[in-house]
C-alpha cells in the first residue's frame, strides 16, 4: 500500500550546494554567501533578542521587520510580508495561485527549486530556454500560465533585465509575473517600481546574499495588498522568530552598512572578472554577487576538480546547457587572488 502521493514519491528533490562539515579550511564559494559579517547592528539586536522573551511566541505579524522594509522600499506597510526566506514565498505563490495540473513557468537556466515546488503542488512545469546573450527563445505573445517567474539578476549566468524589458514582458503574461530579485542589491537597478504600476508583478527579496544572513532565513516580498493578504493566509502563523524578526529590522535600517558591504562585493567582482579574463577565460557580464565563466578548453568539471582538490569551492552544473563552465561567488578580495592562483596552477 503506499502511503505517499504518486508525485512526491516519484520526484527528485531540489540539491542545494555543498556545505563542507569543516567549512573553516575551505574558501567557500559556491552558495553566493556574502564574504562579510552581518551589520554590527543585526548582531546586538539578535544579542538584545536572546533571553527571557524566547519562551513567548514571536510576533505573528512581524511589525517591525515590516515596518522597515517598507520604509526602505517606500511602499505601505499592507504591501510587504516577511517570510522565511525568499523560498517561502516562491512556494506559497505557487500555492496560492497554480491548481493541481496548472501551469507555471520559469528560465532555463535559472533557479531549479521552482519545477521542484511546483512538483510538490501537482502543477506542471514549463521552461523557456535563456540564451547568453538575454534572449528568451520562444516566449509567446501571451503566456496564459498562472505564474512566470523571472531571475532577475538571472542566476548563475548574472543576466539583467531593465525595468522596461520586464514591464513589457509583465504585459504578456495572463498570470502574475514574479520578479525573483534575490540579487538586485548588486545589480544598476530593480524593478520595484512596476509593483505599483502593474496589478500582476510581485518582487521578491532575500537577506541571505547582501545583508549576509542566509543563516536567518529571512525573505520579503513587495506586492498588491490583495496579493500581501492571500499569501498571509497560507504562511505558517509563526513563520519568523523572535531573533529573526530582531535581525531583519536592524538589517533593513543599517543601509550605510549594507551600501558599504555591497560595493565592496561589485568591485570585487568586477576586478576578479578582468583578471580571469587575462587568464583566457570567458567571463559572462554579471550583476549578481557571482560570475559564470568559462575556462579556454570549455571543461568545467575539470577546472572545478582542480579547485576542488586545493580546499576552494565553486559551483559546478552536470546540465549540458551549464556543463561548460563554472559559478564562482565573490568572496574577500583575498580569496578571490587565493582563487586566481589556484586557477593559473590547473591551466
Amino acid at each position: 500500500m503506499g502511503y505517499l502521493r504518486p508525485n512526491i514519491a516519484g520526484m527528485a528533490g531540489y540539491v542545494p550546494g555543498f556545505q563542507p562539515p569543516d567549512e573553516a579550511s575551505w574558501i567557500k564559494l559556491n552558495t553566493n554567501e556574502n564574504p562579510y559579517p552581518p551589520s554590527p547592528q543585526t548582531i546586538k539586536a539578535i544579542q538584545s533578542a536572546t533571553g527571557e522573551g524566547l519562551r513567548k511566541y514571536p510576533d505573528a505579524a512581524s511589525r517591525a521587520g515590516r515596518a522597515a522594509a517598507a520604509e526602505v522600499y517606500g511602499y505601505p506597510v499592507d504591501w510587504v510580508i516577511m517570510a522565511n526566506g525568499s523560498d517561502e514565498l516562491l512556494n506559497n505563490l505557487i500555492r496560492a495561485c497554480a491548481g493541481e495540473g496548472e501551469e507555471i513557468a520559469y528560465l532555463h537556466p535559472s533557479y531549479s527549486y521552482y519545477a521542484t515546488l511546483a512538483e510538490v503542488q501537482g502543477a506542471r512545469v514549463k521552461t523557456f530556454a535563456l540564451m547568453e546573450s538575454g534572449e528568451i527563445k520562444d516566449f509567446p505573445e501571451r503566456y496564459a500560465g498562472r505564474l512566470f517567474f523571472l531571475t532577475n539578476p538571472n542566476a548563475p549566468l548574472g543576466l539583467h533585465w531593465g525595468v522596461d524589458e520586464v514591464a513589457a514582458l509583465a504585459d504578456r503574461c495572463d498570470g502574475l509575473l514574479v520578479v525573483d530579485e534575490a540579487y538586485a542589491d548588486f545589480a544598476p537597478g530593480n524593478c520595484l517600481e512596476l509593483v505599483r504600476q502593474k496589478p500582476n508583478v510581485v518582487v521578491t527579496r532575500t537577506l541571505s546574499k547582501s545583508y549576509s544572513l542566509a543563516g536567518m532565513r529571512l525573505g520579503l516580498a513587495i506586492a498588491r495588498p490583495e496579493i500581501i493578504v492571500a499569501l498571509d493566509k497560507i504562511r505558517d502563523h509563526y513563520n519568523l522568530d523572535r531573533l529573526a524578526q530582531a535581525a531583519v529590522a536592524a538589517a533593513l535600517l543599517d543601509q550605510e552598512y549594507f551600501k558599504r558591504c555591497v560595493a565592496q562585493v561589485c568591485a570585487t567582482r568586477d576586478w576578479f572578472s578582468m583578471e580571469l579574463g587575462a587568464l583566457g577565460y570567458q567571463v559572462l557580464p554579471s550583476s549578481g554577487n557571482y560570475l559564470f565563466t568559462v575556462p579556454p578548453d570549455r571543461d568545467g568539471k575539470r577546472v572545478y576538480n582542480g579547485l576542488y582538490a586545493r580546499k576552494i569551492l565553486v559551483r559546478y552544473f552536470s546540465d549540458p546547457v551549464l556543463a561548460h563552465g563554472l559559478r564562482i561567488s565573490i568572496g574577500t578580495r583575498e580569496e578571490m587572488e587565493k582563487t586566481l592562483a589556484a586557477l593559473v596552477e590547473i591551466g
